[in-house]
């Protein structure tokens, strides 16, 4: 393995953020230990531990902590909003403080306790066809792709369906097509979104290189990006997931998101499972 010896039994932490889940490796003080293949194996939900993301923290000069992200299969993933979210409540309740920044390739974001909740900045969305990234110029809140949808950046590219009953969406069969559409380059999430109201949505997804998932933090906030761009919802829209409820806030300053988190368990990896990666 590139940076761990199979010697050392390295530490992990199991949470979730209303159904998505992560395994988090705490590498502050030290070189970053996660790599491709040890991501990929830890992502094995049969031989490994299993997990929609893996966040590893790391050590900041210019905010609290970096994060960076994985996916089940060995992919980076470019933000994870719910990840973002257990990570500042763990870190908020190791330090005490009520806020925290941490950056991610999102940039520098700010996280905020609620309550029992936590709040996020996910940032500005990217709604410019290069930002999201897309492979050519077309109108990115009307995609030319059948049954018209939007493409929003959240610092991972989305590709957001409006259907009448997103329960009804075969997101298994489909969202594999869309997650690999020629528009978009590096992949991206497919989301399958219905209105309810003006402040409610509900919402399913397929997360590029992982598949379903029981809820997505920057897929939700592309969702509401997306259903207040076409003037379906108003700026601040609850949004019900496979695994619970989101709430989702677009102010001038970025996109807000607010939900639950839970510390499930922690462990360590054996050398045995580490030898060889």
């Amino acid at each position: 393995m590139e940076h761990v010896s199979a010697q050392e039994n390295l530490r992990f932490m199991k949470w979730h953020g209303a159904g998505n889940d992560f395994v988090m490796i705490d590498s502050r003080g030290r070189k970053p230990v996660v790599s491709k293949g040890l991501a990929a194996a830890l992502g094995d939900r049969n031989r490994g531990v299993g997990f929609d993301q893996l966040a590893e923290i790391r050590s900041s000069d210019v905010a609290d902590i970096d994060l960076d992200f994985w996916n089940a299969d060995g992919s980076r993933a470019g933000a994870c909003g719910n990840a973002t979210r257990c990570v500042a409540r763990y870190m908020m309740d190791q330090t005490g403080k009520a806020t925290l920044t941490i950056r991610t390739s999102r940039g520098v974001l700010e996280a905020r306790a609620d309550g029992d909740l936590v709040s996020i900045n996910m940032g500005q969305p990217q709604t410019a066809w290069n930002e999201v990234p897309l492979a050519q110029e077309v109108d990115t809140a009307h995609l030319p792709i059948d049954g018209d949808p939007a493409a929003v950046g959240m610092g991972n590219p989305h590709c957001v369906f409006f259907v009448e009953d997103a329960d009804k969406v075969d997101v298994a069969g489909i969202g594999p097509e869309y997650e690999k559409h020629p528009l978009f380059p590096e992949h991206t999430n497919v989301e399958f979104a219905s209105i309810r109201s003006h402040d409610e949505i509900r919402m399913r997804v397929w997360e590029r290189g992982t598949g379903i998932t029981l809820a997505c933090g920057s897929g939700a906030c592309a969702t509401a990006v997306a259903a207040h761009q076409r003037g379906l919802t108003g700026p601040r829209v609850r949004m019900e997931l496979d695994g619970g409820w989101l709430t989702l806030d677009i102010r001038d300053d970025g996109v807000w998101m607010t939900g639950p988190t839970a510390f499930v368990f922690e462990g360590q990896l054996t050398p045995a499972f580490l030898k060889g990666l």
